[in-house]
């Protein structure tokens, strides 16, 4: 083997190692059992709004994933009310996963990012320290622009959660899957539960689906 072969060689090793290393920091999840349950907690984008109920995005996970999955979408609930009112859910319905997507109607009255993601994070405090995974789903900001907050992601990466970054943003941003500026419509919940599922997929969640 020459000395450019040799070269090459050691170059496509390096690159197959970095692969590797980045594969394995991303965050994983417990596999979840056939008769798991999965919290799906947050705002009207959580309930549905602008689609039938039986079309919101936790219907839709459940139907994509087999598994049982509650709509706990609370229309124009701010980030401090669902901090208070998480405690109840979880006691209510024992999850193995929380799918958190909270912090719209924060931006929408233009109250601190500070407070919101202080929130956020407390109510992925609470559902670890009963033993819930989390997964965090990104919410966009204000702005001309539909961007994700950046806070979403701070928090990702701080508390090594799975992260669904651009799914909402992505939707808003296509008119055939919203059903006005801030809430998508029955084709958007799918796209957003498909997004979920495969995020669910590659964190280990759910297996040989």
């Amino acid at each position: 083997m020459n000395r450019i072969s040799r070269q090459i060689v050691l170059h496509l090793l390096l690159v197959l190692l970095l692969l590797v290393m980045t594969g394995c920091d991303r965050p994983r999840l417990i596999p979840l059992s056939a008769d798991a349950t999965i919290l799906a907690f947050g705002d009207s984008l959580t309930y549905g709004t602008g689609a039938q109920r039986t079309e919101s995005y936790p219907a839709s996970l459940a139907e994509i994933t087999g598994r049982t999955v509650i709509n706990a979408g609370v229309p124009g609930e701010i980030s401090a009310s669902g901090l208070k009112r998480l405690p109840e859910a979880l006691a209510e319905h024992q999850p193995r996963l929380l799918i958190l997507c909270h912090g719209g109607n924060d931006f929408l009255r233009r109250l601190g990012a500070e407070e919101t993601a202080a929130n956020i994070r407390a109510m992925i405090a609470l559902a670890r320290a009963q033993g819930v995974e989390v997964v965090l789903v990104g919410v966009p900001q204000l702005g001309l622009f539909i961007d994700t907050a950046p806070l979403y992601a701070q928090l990702a990466k701080e508390l090594e959660l799975p992260f669904a970054e651009d799914v909402i943003s992505d939707i808003l941003t296509d008119r055939e899957l919203k059903s006005d500026t801030i809430h998508p419509n029955a084709a958007g919940y799918r796209k957003i539960a498909e997004a979920l599922a495969t995020l669910l997929k590659k964190s280990g969640a759910l297996q040989g689906r």
